[in-house]
């Protein structure tokens, strides 16, 4: 006899999880120094959400400017965070609800609207950033969009699926709960 449906008390923390690791990714593309560098030796720029460094020659001492001092480096920055702290709001009501016995689906659906809006903010960050960054920095050599700016990316796509998943998932609410008679496939002898 095979049950056919989902089973809540085996899943219920699988979309929580998956918030968890987009928290985690969000921290470090906030913390990382790697949304753009230089591609080829010798390396001489590198760049985070916060400031800009650039290093004269191989050898040479890195110095650094704050992005901050840019009226798009606060707006990219900005909207960013607002968008990563939404997802923390969202990962702790995703905690709350999945720890209580009695699922509510329209607090579930809440969530994934509340992650639809900290994508447009994630989202919004990642355009503002490469686009005035490339057309108000100067930038030496051959440089490229590196490892954080694709965590950041990743964060903000996880939040868009993940929005879809909590939105979705009300729709099978009698599933989830086990309230409907179950299908069971035999053959007679």
């Amino acid at each position: 006899m095979v049950k056919y449906g989902l089973d809540y008390t085996r899943c219920r923390w699988i979309l929580p999880l998956l918030l968890g690791i987009g928290v985690i990714f969000g921290i470090i593309a906030l913390a990382g120094r790697g949304w753009l560098e230089s591609q080829t030796l010798p390396y001489v720029q590198q760049a985070s959400l916060w400031q800009n460094c650039r290093r004269a020659d191989q050898g040479g001492e890195w110095s650094c400017e704050s992005l901050m001092g840019y009226a798009w480096g606060r707006a990219a920055a900005a909207t960013y965070l607002v968008g990563f702290l939404l997802l923390v709001i969202c990962f702790a009501l995703a905690i709350i609800a999945f720890a209580i016995d009695t699922l509510r689906f329209n607090f579930i659906r809440g969530i994934g609207g509340l992650l639809f809006v900290a994508a447009v903010f994630s989202v919004m960050g990642l355009v503002i950033y490469p686009v005035k960054f490339s057309s108000e920095i100067e930038m030496t050599g051959i440089n490229m969009f590196s490892w954080a700016y694709g965590f950041a990316w990743t964060t903000a796509i996880m939040e868009i699926c993940l929005g879809f998943f909590f939105c979705c998932l009300p729709n099978y609410e009698d599933q989830i709960l086990g309230n409907v008679k179950p299908t069971y496939f035999y053959s007679s002898p």
